[in-house]
């Protein structure tokens, strides 16, 4: 996935980069509004992780721009208020979560994942495509000869793939929906990953097909 954080709290903000990152997302942090508004504006975010206080304003603000603007993007807010009318106010604007400060990481695993399946349609982690079962949240492919634990990377790349099914997917856009934009990754990275995706799928009726100048797709017979 691809997230955008914004938060203030340095320490916090860092490792909740660092975590995210080794769990194979792409991350980018915002430390107020502003920045925030500009990341937007760039990027199509898979999910925002939106604190409430922050140093140019509220982010409720923020929320409520982007949900007039149309745009649909799943936002969990991280707030350190528990009262209840202040958790029902992010909900009304149109948060899709909260939690409250402190909170515990697989915490916030687990509600990024729920709220992506529900986005998508899906009420289990189990996803099939063709003979390919992908168990989203254990990360495990199988086929019907092989069992794989797939590894950060190649975990999220599947799950793009497998979101766009039969859609050309340029290696750009690839690299921005899996890397963070700090990370100074080379197309070729891709390449790689691509190429690890096919041995697994290797003799499953699922192919990542080259289109020549144009990316990669996801078909299924």
């Amino acid at each position: 996935m691809r997230l955008l954080l914004v938060e203030d709290n340095e320490r916090l903000a860092q490792a909740l980069v660092e975590m995210l990152a080794l769990d194979g997302h792409g991350v980018d942090h915002a430390v107020v509004i502003s920045e925030a508004r500009e990341f937007a504006s760039m990027v199509s975010y898979d999910l925002i992780l939106l604190d409430i206080m922050l140093p140019d304003g509220d982010g409720r603000d923020f929320l409520q721009e982007l949900r007039q603007s149309a745009r649909d993007v799943p936002v969990i807010v991280l707030t350190a208020r528990s009262e209840v009318s202040d958790r029902v106010s992010v909900l009304d604007l149109g948060a899709d979560d909260y939690l409250v400060k402190p909170f515990e990481f697989t915490e916030l695993e687990a509600r990024c994942r729920a709220i992506l399946r529900r986005r998508g349609g899906a009420a289990t982690n189990i996803k099939r495509i063709g003979n390919v079962e992908f168990d989203l949240l254990g990360g495990v492919l199988k086929t019907e000869s092989t069992r794989v634990e797939l590894r950060n990377r190649e975990l999220r790349l599947f799950e793009v793939f497998a979101a766009n099914q039969d859609i050309i997917l340029s290696k750009s856009k690839l690299v921005d929906r899996i890397f963070a934009g700090d990370e100074d990754v080379s197309e070729n990275a891709i390449e790689v990953y691509v190429g690890r995706l096919r041995k697994h799928l290797r003799g499953s009726t699922v192919e990542i097909i080259t289109v020549r100048g144009l990316g990669y797709r996801m078909t299924s017979a």
